[in-house]
């Protein structure tokens, strides 16, 4: 079956709001907008950081996130891939993207502290993709040597 034209644009449109979620993710996060960060969650979202914790909903979400980050603003900065997108439905896609993470050392210089992953569960809510499930995996952990 051919998709029509106006399906064809909606998947770009979709393509690019969903890039544009997993880069205002980091983003918001490093900027401490945590506001900000926890409105890209769905009502029902919840974010799972590993041994970080564990949150759900936009408030507690933004709560958590508050909480873990208090003074360290402005001392990391995520760099985002484009995310591989799968969808599932007209309102439901997964996600999966790659982060690193740089921290600015006591001589205001950058350090690699973090690589790892989303994995992500989408969902179209009141006409804007937001996340309904992030899980973040970490491949290399904080502590890098060099140091």
């Amino acid at each position: 079956m051919t998709e029509t034209l106006e399906t064809r644009l909606q998947r770009i449109e979709d393509i690019l709001e969903i890039q544009r979620l997993c880069h205002d993710y980091g983003q918001f996060l490093d900027a401490g907008d945590f506001e900000a960060y926890a409105s890209l969650f769905a009502r029902e979202g919840q974010v799972q950081l590993g041994p970080l914790g564990v949150a759900r909903g936009p408030e507690e979400i933004r709560t958590m996130m508050e909480n873990m980050l208090a003074g360290e603003i402005g001392q990391s900065y995520h760099i985002i891939g484009s995310p591989r997108i799968d969808f599932e439905s007209g309102n439901r896609a997964r996600t999966e993207v790659m982060w690193t993470v740089i921290h600015r050392d006591e001589k205001d210089r950058p350090r690699l502290t973090m690589v790892g992953r989303h994995r992500d569960i989408l969902v179209r809510e009141e006409g804007r993709w937001r996340f309904f499930r992030r899980r973040g995996y970490v491949d290399i952990p904080a502590g890098l040597p060099g140091k």
